[in-house]
This record gives structure tokens, sequence and C-alpha cells, in this order.
């Protein structure tokens, strides 16, 4: 399939991009499932509490068992007894999901596709910069229109990162660290040539 290059004084090209990759049908139960399993596996899962067995104290019974009109007691660490160990007690987890590649490259290959149908995704010739400043980022964004946008690039680029450290709603990655919930997070998502050329490669 054939996408426009754009630039902020409007298009200046196309790119011919592998419609496996780019132009499949969007199947909403695999992504969905994708990213549940995607956002479930960064919890970190390490809460804890202390059971009745852990808490310390309570090896002795609090008074006896009859005669004195209060109710039975075995143990200050009773859940019931301020104090006390938790009932169900919880302990530390894993959130995992499994996700097979196969299952992971389908949802990625819809959710671009998707972006292309809904003109969310830009492709651009080049997204560079000599130095790490704000406000020339700023004007390029402008330039195509956009405020909320996911750069992605074809290699880490430090100074893009510098420059849009400031920016709230502006995130800056490489290929490798794309994902399906980044992709899903913003508005518009602007992709280099070479960038949209290795992603291709990467789902095919």
């Amino acid at each position: 399939m054939q996408v426009n290059v754009v630039s902020g004084a409007g298009d200046t090209g196309s790119v011919d991009l592998a419609d496996r990759t780019f132009a499949v049908d969007y199947n909403e139960a695999l992504v969905h499932q994708v990213v549940s399993a995607y956002m479930a596996g960064g919890r970190r899962g390490t809460k804890s509490r202390k059971s009745r067995a852990e808490v310390r104290g309570g090896g002795a019974k609090p008074w006896r068992q009859k005669g004195i009109g209060r109710a039975r007691a075995g143990s200050i660490r009773s859940p019931i007894w301020r104090g006390g160990g938790a009932t169900f007690a919880a302990k530390p987890r894993s959130f995992e999901q499994k996700v097979n590649r196969k299952m992971y490259r389908g949802a990625m290959r819809s959710i671009l596709s998707e972006l292309i149908r809904r003109e969310r995704l830009l492709v651009v010739q080049d997204f560079a910069f000599e130095k790490p400043k704000t406000k020339d980022l700023v004007a390029r964004l402008t330039a195509l229109g956009l405020a909320d946008a996911l750069i992605i690039t074809a290699e880490k680029d430090d100074t893009l990162a510098l420059a849009s450290r400031n920016l709230h709603r502006v995130a800056v990655q490489h290929c490798a660290e794309v994902s399906p919930v980044s992709l899903l997070s913003f508005d518009k998502v602007v992709m280099t040539v070479i960038a949209a050329k290795r992603i291709e490669e990467r789902f095919a």
C-alpha cells in the first residue's frame, strides 16, 4: 500500500508499505487481550500482609476458657483482634499473562492498520534535530498540526528525547520500544520512513 510522506508544507511523496503489516483487518478481541496482558505484566505485584501465623506474639491464651463472662479467645493475634493477622493475607504474586508471538504480532498489525485507516499515523522523511531544543520540536509539531503525538524513530535519539522531555503529551520511542499500549495512548503517531520499514520487517 502507498502511504503519503508528509512535512509541514504538505505531502512530499509516498512510501510503499506491506499490506500484511499495515492493511489487515482490525481484530478487536485480539487487541484487547494483548493490551490487557501487556498492562498486567507491568504490575509489580509486591503487596504483602501477615497472616495470623506470621504476626509476632499470641502464643499464650489471653484468658481461661470459661467462668469469666467473656467470649472464648485462643490468641491475641486472631484476625478479629486489633493488631491481629489478616484473614486472607495478600502475598507477592505475578500478574503476567502468556501471550505467544503470533498473537502479539497479529495485535500490532491490527493496531498499525487501524491507525492508518483512522488517519492517526503520519509518516515523515526525517525527524532529527541538531540540538535538544524544545521550542524547535514544538515548532515542528505545530507545522504538522500536532499537539499530542508519539514519535517513532529508527534508532535511539537522545537529542530528540531531551527536546521532548518537558512536553506532557509528546513521547519519543525507537522501533524496538514500540508497544501496543504506547501506540494507543496518543492521538497521533509520527513515524520516520526508515522506522516504518523496520517495523514492517519486525511484524511481517
